[in-house]
């Protein structure tokens, strides 16, 4: 009789080696390697490349991974001094992320920033310092105070911000066009999840953390048209200097107080 033939006996397809698989992680580890060497010995002002037209660097040091540019300008405003250390994992993704320690007089943060084709963010970006500082990108002058930030997140395009979130804390506010340059007290700007606009707007709570103005406004900044609105109301405490109480009753002529004697309050400002 035939011996009918078993399905097992058929030809078998080899599995591949198992050294095959085993090599591939060391290859990467090779490329990793020597892109971070690469990276590594490339001078800093090679960051040139990767700037939007609206922004511009110089007097660069040290190297692409770990250097700085001591100018930056951005919409030609002098916008500091810039330190980095690059992730060089993120090249294989043709992205730019570093920790980023920025500069500009006496105000300083520290970020985690990424670059790439579709734009910028930042996370955990923490520090402050006088707000005098930052008057050459757009802060009103005469105003004076130190600002302590806490931003969870920052994403944009180089037109405009598209989302951000956290808390900016200004203690010793202060303005010479406000009752003299007296001291207006300590305040909380806070920018919940989806507080930025489809067009660029942002809408924040602004409220007094204690001092001579008791304050719970919104405020909506517009940097397309480079204005704002503040809406609330304020009123002032015992410990208000004259001229600053004087120039809060003033509002109550044109204002009706509530049944807290707090006044309604609108200011539109530029910036």
């Amino acid at each position: 009789m035939p011996v009918s033939r078993s399905r097992n006996r058929g030809p078998k397809t080899a599995a591949p080696p198992e050294r095959a698989r085993a090599f591939w992680p060391f290859v990467l580890i090779g490329v990793i390697a020597i892109a971070a060497v690469v990276v590594a010995t490339l001078p800093a002002s090679l960051l040139k490349r990767f700037l939007p037209a609206s922004v511009s660097a110089q007097d660069f040091s040290g190297s692409l991974w770990h250097g700085s540019a001591g100018t930056i300008t951005f919409n030609s405003r002098n916008a500091g001094a810039l330190e980095w250390q690059l992730h060089p994992s993120a090249l294989f993704k043709l992205a730019i992320e570093a920790d980023v320690h920025w500069v500009k007089g006496g105000f300083a943060l520290d970020a985690l920033g990424r670059l790439d084709g579709h734009g910028f963010s930042a996370q955990n970006v923490r520090g402050g310092g006088p707000i005098e500082a930052l008057g050459d990108l757009g802060m009103d002058a005469g105003w004076r105070g130190t600002a302590a930030v806490k931003l969870d997140e920052i994403k944009g395009d180089f037109s405009g911000v598209s989302a951000a979130t956290g808390d900016i804390q200004v203690t010793n506010l202060a303005s010479n066009r406000v009752a003299g340059g007296s001291d207006l007290g300590d305040y909380d700007l806070n920018i919940p999840p989806g507080a930025v606009a489809a067009d660029g707007s942002t809408t924040a709570k602004l409220s007094d953390r204690g001092g001579p103005v008791q304050l719970q406004a919104d405020i909506r900044l517009s940097p397309k048209e480079r204005s704002g609105l503040l809406s609330g109301t304020m009123m002032a405490r015992a410990e208000a200097a004259p001229a600053l109480r004087s120039q809060i009753d003033n509002l109550a002529q044109l204002r009706v107080r509530d049944s807290q004697g707090r006044i309604p309050v609108e200011f539109e400002f530029t910036f």
